[in-house]
Formats: structure tokens, C-alpha cells, sequence
């Protein structure tokens, strides 16, 4: 379990990827965006997570710029949209990630969702470019068990991650294991469910016992479960806040507690329909 918002995990290749980090998705592009990331990265964070999808590469990339802090000290996530998968067009889209992002290269690059006539073919661009030294390491997102076995059929790399909905009402406890199993790190986006799970009377209860809010609670039990996290936010107090759940931790009875309000709810859209 990571200790400081700059703790790492050990992915499958040996690559170090911060615990704790943030995401952009729905984040403006320009201004907004620059200004998110560069006071993340001003405020101690370095992992920022991004996506051709969320067209807001450039403005992620002159708040890495204009941050001060060195690219190589800064791990930064893209991923190849639907529309872009297969083996030519992932290559150009890896191409025009890193133009917008003002980067040579990505520390982590992932296949967005599972397009099933399509993600194969969009892996083994990804294996090139790996191979090329242009991706430190390369993942999936929103990908459910059988289709990391589909992948892991035809694949010669296994993936690094997989970044999935994660929260107290989707505690995706088979995943979990499969990725635990294969030395795949899961990942969570959507770690508040949109905000939904702040108003829980186990959350709220837990809260009030450690003087946190409801957010760095449920934070917390990501970072407790060995979960990277990537909460989203706009605001300099909250990206603060959301970083501030490394002076206490939650015992075992709580973390069963938040467990247990598992719905298998989604906020966002099943892999298995999302096409």
C-alpha cells in the first residue's frame, strides 16, 4: 500500500507508476486544463491521466510544461479512442496524442475500451510501440475478464494495467482477482461514482470519526485495497483535499463496512454493450 501521494507501484515490467495521480476526463481544454495540471504537479502529484477522447491533450501538456517540474519526474497516461483502433490508425493516433501533449513519448499508453472486432490488431501497434521506446509501458481500460483472455491469446506483452470503474458500489471483486492473478495493477477512474456515494450514511459515519470528508474516505479505501486512483478535479482545494488521505487509515472492520455496499452499480457504461 502507497504511504505519500508520490508512492509508486511496480508494474509488470518494472516500471514505476505513481499510486495517486489525476484525471482530466470532461476537463476543458486550455486554460482550464493547464491550469488543473500544473497546480496537481505544483501540489506534489505525478501521475496525470489523459485521453485522445477527452480533447484536452494540449492543454494537459502545457500544464506539465509550464509546471516546472522535469517530463521525466511527471508519468503521463493516453489512450487510443475507438474510432482510432486498429494497427495503422493506433500508430498515427499515438502520433497525434504526443504532438498535442508536446512530448516524445508516454509512460503509459492504454486501449480505451474493448472495440471486440478491433482491440487485437490496436495491441500489437501498442507492442511496437513499446518495443520502439516511444511507451514505457502499455494497458487496457475497461476491460472485463474475457476480454484480457482474448488479449492475452494473441498478445506477446501482457498488459501493465487496466483501468476500470472502481468504487464502493462496484467492487469488481472477480476482476480484482483476475488482475491480482496475472500481475495485471488495476486502476480506478470514476473513484466517487460521479459523486453519488458522498451522501452514504457508512461513508458519512466514517468521515465524521476522522475529521475527513466522504471523498478522502473513499480515496482512501482505493489506496487501501492496492488500487491506483485518479480522481478528477478543477479546483485547487479539491485537488489539494483529494491528496490529503495519507494521515490516517481505516480499519479492517471499515474497509468490509464500504465493501459490503457493493451494488455492482455502474456510472459509467458496461464494457460488454459499450462498443
Amino acid at each position: 500500500m502507497i504511504k505519500h501521494l508520490q508512492d509508486t507501484f511496480t508494474l509488470n515490467n518494472g516500471v514505476e507508476m505513481p499510486g495517486f495521480g489525476l484525471g482530466v476526463y470532461k476537463v476543458e481544454d486550455g486554460s482550464v486544463a493547464e491550469e488543473a495540471v500544473r497546480t496537481a504537479l505544483e501540489n506534489g502529484y505525478r501521475s496525470i491521466d489523459t485521453a485522445s477522447f477527452y480533447d484536452n491533450e494540449k492543454g494537459v501538456g502545457e500544464g506539465i510544461k509550464n509546471s516546472g517540474i522535469p517530463r521525466d519526474d511527471v508519468f503521463l497516461t493516453s489512450k487510443v479512442w475507438n474510432d482510432e483502433q486498429g494497427y495503422t490508425s493506433t500508430k498515427q493516433a499515438f502520433q497525434r496524442s504526443i504532438d498535442k501533449l508536446g512530448t516524445d513519448y508516454l509512460d503509459l499508453y492504454l486501449i480505451h475500451w474493448p472495440v471486440k472486432d478491433t482491440f487485437v490488431e490496436t495491441w500489437k501497434a501498442m507492442e511496437e510501440l513499446y518495443r520502439e521506446g516511444k511507451v514505457r509501458a502499455i494497458g487496457v481500460s475497461n476491460f472485463h475478464v474475457q476480454h484480457l483472455e482474448k488479449l492475452f491469446a494473441n498478445a506477446e506483452i501482457i498488459s501493465a494495467v487496466n483501468q476500470v470503474e472502481f468504487h464502493p458500489h462496484l467492487t469488481q471483486e472477480g476482476l480484482r482477482a483476475f488482475c491480482h492473478q496475472h500481475n495485471i495493477q488495476l486502476e480506478a477512474w470514476s473513484p466517487l461514482k460521479r459523486g453519488q456515494l458522498l451522501e452514504e450514511d457508512i461513508i458519512q459515519t466514517i468521515a465524521k470519526k476522522y475529521g475527513k470528508s466522504a471523498a478522502q474516505v473513499i480515496l482512501r479505501w482505493d489506496i487501501q485495497h492496492d488500487v491506483i486512483t485518479i480522481p478528477k478535479s478543477i479546483t485547487k482545494e479539491r485537488i489539494i483535499a483529494n491528496a490529503d488521505i495519507f494521515d490516517f487509515s481505516l480499519t479492517d472492520e471499515e474497509m468490509n463496512q464500504i465493501d459490503a455496499m457493493n451494488q455492482n452499480d455502474r456510472s459509467g457504461s458496461n464494457p460488454d454493450s459499450f462498443d
